[in-house]
This record gives structure tokens, sequence and C-alpha cells, in this order.
């Protein structure tokens, strides 16, 4: 894709600076309006949908806009490199004829535009809400836009190198189904979330374990809830994925608190036999010591209407009966020191862990930015919320370190921000883990 992306914007682009400059040309032979307006429209509609087909949709809106922005780009030079002389013929003995194909030109660049920051701003997973806004508030600045828009190029055109090189290994390994377990694959979430069909917990993971023939299936449990009752419903819905599916267990990979939640079901709610795997991600298995500081220093009032006005919104929202009290209190050091004993590591399950540490603050979206600092004062090393000395539990454990930038947040382990990282591809890590279990016979 990214050989015709290429070629693609060296030949529009050429194509747009003679349309956009093509006033004389159509002033003089009128029949040539009819052809340059169609062009002009062709490479408007259709631009970078052809160059990439097999990709999704957002991908393809990306790469069109990303193609009109270039041709922009390119043809503002090449129609200032060719107003300059044409003023200084023009504009002493004939001025009208200038400034009708200057604003034919203007015109023109700005549909191409609009057109294309339109499809970026709508499609691009990597902009970010900051750069949007920066690009938005310096539209009208001089040397500013023109910043902005080279750094919205260079991010969009990235992403697209990133998302070919994504989908030809996609491609070459299709027919092997290397996320085809023998048991279905159970994504079970963490405090504080819900799983929704209009905001995936997991990003773009399902969809890439379900491409490389994987069945996933969602937790589903209250987004804050005791152990004890996120377990009891994770225990009903896996009898029900077992009866939906036929199969005898189910692959279950958690995140956060949901690890502790799976984990209490098979050690207290007897559903061991229908567990075939249990994989953890940036599980406090040992708790956060800073839930505990928190817990004693804020006031029982404000602790109270915190925990009011979560609840009251989260019923709203379709929770049934959401406990946030219960949930953070389930989550301190005291309180998972004392269940992690009773909770031995079951036997005839497959059981691992996988942690994530940041190195700077920076690195974790907000609040985990915030909430980096107070949680390396009391645990050390950690992800912006857990600490890494509470990841490890299993016969295996993966540890995830990033030197590239920042690190790898509590949130990114569930591609939460939908961003790619540089030196950690988190789509293909999950095909990987799957992948695993597949050769594992689970």
């Amino acid at each position: 894709m990214m050989v015709g992306f290429v070629f693609a914007s060296i030949v529009y682009s050429v194509l747009v600076g003679f349309l956009a400059n093509s006033y004389i040309i159509v002033k003089q032979i009128p029949q040539m309006l009819l052809p340059v307006v169609l062009v002009f429209l062709l490479i408007n509609t259709c631009a970078g949908i052809l160059i990439a087909r097999g990709q999704n949709k957002k991908i393809k809106m990306c790469c069109h806009g990303t193609i009109l922005l270039i041709c922009f780009s390119v043809s503002v030079v090449i129609s200032i490199a060719y107003h300059i002389p044409m003023a200084i013929q023009y504009l002493p003995q004939d001025h009208a004829v200038f400034f009708w194909s200057l604003l034919y030109c203007v015109v023109a660049h700005f549909v191409i535009f609009w057109n294309g920051i339109i499809c970026v701003y709508l499609s691009s997973a990597q902009l970010g809400l900051k750069m949007r806004v920066i690009g938005a508030l310096c539209g009208m600045i001089p040397v500013a836009n023109l910043i902005c828009l080279f750094l919205i190029m260079k991010t969009t055109v990235k992403e697209l190198r990133f998302e070919t090189e994504r989908e030809q290994i996609n491609i070459q390994r299709k027919k092997d189904k290397v996320c085809a377990t023998k048991y279905p694959i159970l994504l079970v979430h963490g405090v504080f979330f819900r799983d929704t069909k209009f905001f995936n917990y997991w990003g773009r993971i399902p969809g890439e374990l379900e491409r490389n023939g994987a069945s996933v299936y969602y937790g589903n449990q209250p987004s804050a809830a005791s152990i004890a009752d996120s377990a009891e419903f994770l225990k009903t819905r896996i009898a029900q994925i077992i009866e939906q599916t036929g199969a005898e267990k189910v692959n279950i990979i958690a995140h956060s608190k949901g690890g502790l939640d799976c984990r209490y079901a098979i050690a207290k709610l007897g559903i061991g036999d229908h567990v075939a795997s249990l994989t953890t991600i940036n599980t406090p298995h040992r708790g956060c010591l800073f839930a505990d500081y928190l817990l004693n220093v804020i006031p029982a009032d404000v602790k109270n209407k915190v925990a009011d006005t979560y609840n009251s919104t989260l019923r709203k929202m379709g929770d049934a009966e959401p406990d946030f009290l219960a949930a953070v209190n389930d989550l301190t050091d005291a309180f998972c020191q004392r269940l992690d004993v009773q909770m031995p590591i079951p036997q005839g399950i497959y059981c691992q862990s996988v942690g994530s540490v940041l190195t700077h603050a920076k690195g974790g979206k907000f609040p985990l930015n915030l909430s980096y600092h107070l949680v390396k004062y009391f645990d050390g090393e950690n992800d912006g919320l857990v600490s890494e000395k509470s990841f490890q539990w299993g016969e295996k454990y993966i540890l995830l370190r990033d030197t590239s930038q920042y690190g790898i947040s509590h949130g990114d382990m569930i591609d939460l921000n939908r961003a790619n990282i540089e030196g950690f591809d988190v789509r293909e890590f999950y095909v990987n883990l799957v992948h695993d279990l597949k050769k594992r016979g689970l």
C-alpha cells in the first residue's frame, strides 16, 4: 500500500497543481471546464480509497485525507511559483485575469484542504485530542499553521505505514488461524468500566484476535462491585458461554481487578473445571498500598459523596447495583494480601501473569499521569496505578519494559487509548499471547 500511496501522492499533487492553476486554459477553451471539474471531483472523492483497499473504513478515510493534505501542500508551492511571474505579466495591463486566476486557485485549495483535514480528523486514531485542538487553534496563525499541518501529516503517514504493516502480517498468516484456540477466549474488564458495543474496553485487540481465528467473549460484569459479587456474576457468565458454544472450558484473559474477580471465582466458587487458563494483565494481586493511604486520609463524607455520585451515574447508564466503595476497599494492600493467601494457584489450570511499567508520568494519559507519582512514592515502579511488585502470579510472569519513550501504562495494556506505541505493538502482543495458548492445546 505505501508504494501506491507515494505514487498516488505524487500523481495527484501534480494534477491538483495543474487543476488549481488552470483558469487561463479554461478561459481560453471553455470546453475544458467540464473535464477539469470532473477530475477535480474524482480526486476529492477517490484519492485514497483505492490505495487503501482491503483496509477498514477509517484507514481508507485517513489515507484519503492524508493524500489530499499532501496534494494541498505541494500544490500551494506550485501555485505560488506560478502566480509570481503571472503577477509580473498581467498586473500592469490586465489585473482582472490575475485576480480571477488567484480566486480560482484559492477556492480549489480551500476544497482540497478542508476535505483532507476533515477526513483525518474523523478517522485518525493517532492524532489525539491534543493535536486536534492545537491544529484548530493554530489554523489561522501564519507559520504555526504550516507547522501543525506538517505534524498532522507526519502522524497520519506514520499511522498508515503501521497499519499497512499489520495488515500484511495478517494476510500472510490468515490461513494459519494462529489464535484459533481449542476453548473460546473470555476477556474480563477491570474496575470502573463496562463492556459496551459503543466503546470497547479492549480497544482494537478483540478484532485482531478474531481476524486471526479466535472466538472472543466478554465478562460483562458490573463496573464497580466487590470481588466476591463480581466473581458470582462471572460464574454465571462462564456457564452461559459454555452452554452457548458447547465448549467445556474457557481461556480467561483478565485485566486489573478482573484478574482478582476470576481468581476468586476459581478458588471459592468452584468454576475451576470450566477454566482452561487464566492470564492476568496488570492485576494488583497484592493490592495497592496507595489505595490504603487514600482511604485513610480522605474524610468519610467526601468518600461517601464521591461514591454516591458514581453509583447514581452508573445506575442511569444501566449498571444494576454499582458499589464504588466496595470495589475500592477490595483493592487495598491489606485486603488483597489476605485474599492472596486464600486463593492459591489452582491445579490443572494454566496460570500466567503480565505486567508493565511506566518510566515517566507523561506516558500515562489522565489520570494515570497524576497517580503515577503517588503510586511510585508508596509502591515503587508502577504502570500508573498498580505496583510492579503486585503483578506477578502463576507459573509464568511477563514484565514489559518499553524504553523507547515513556513506558507502557495500565491503560496501554488494553489498548484503551488506541495508541501505536513505539517498540510495543499491543495487538501483536495479544495475538502472540493467544497463539501460545493454542500451542499448549488450550
